[in-house]
């Protein structure tokens, strides 16, 4: 009886579009961004940060970042773009949403996996992991394995089969 289950890493895109509004509703209404007529916005899969200057697109950027983690996001989503200008004399920064496990941190849960010695299997499909064995004990290990990874993106435990 083999049994599988999958390593993903997925971000909720409406939850960010929630954090997003609220962010932008906090940064309109606060007396030190006013002025700096800041703006944040979501486009497709990338978030927009402009403002004045610098410092107050850092202050942006912390507001986002406590609604995004009020919203259950993981920071560990986000990639961050070095800031830039903008017409203007302004400052903008961009921010990309990590979809997917990247093919490194892939090869890597299936390098650590391999190294338990289990009678298990880890497969990089696109970009998550599928990981299959014949014990739901020995899956179970697999998962406090990665649990413990220190991976540059948050994973879930999706789309458990038992057959």
């Amino acid at each position: 009886m083999a049994e599988s289950f999958d390593i993903a890493s997925t971000v909720d895109l409406q939850e960010v579009r929630n954090a997003v509004d609220q962010a932008h509703r906090e940064v309109a209404n606060r007396f030190d961004l006013k002025k700096a007529a800041s703006r944040i916005e979501l486009q497709g899969e990338e978030l927009l940060l402009e403002s004045a200057d610098e410092y107050t697109l850092g202050q942006c950027l912390d507001v986002l970042k406590s609604k995004i983690i009020r919203r259950g996001i993981d920071l560990k989503s986000l990639r961050y773009e070095t800031p830039e200008d903008a017409a203007g004399g302004r400052s903008r920064q961009k921010i990309t949403l990590q979809q997917g496990i990247p093919q490194e941190t892939s090869k890597r849960i299936v390098a650590e996996i391999k190294k338990m010695k289990l009678k298990v299997q880890g497969a990089i499909q696109g970009d998550t992991v599928r990981v299959s064995g014949k014990k739901r004990d020995q899956l179970q290990e697999v998962i406090a394995l990665v649990k413990k990874l220190d991976l540059d993106v948050p994973v879930s435990f999706t789309n458990y089969r038992s057959s």
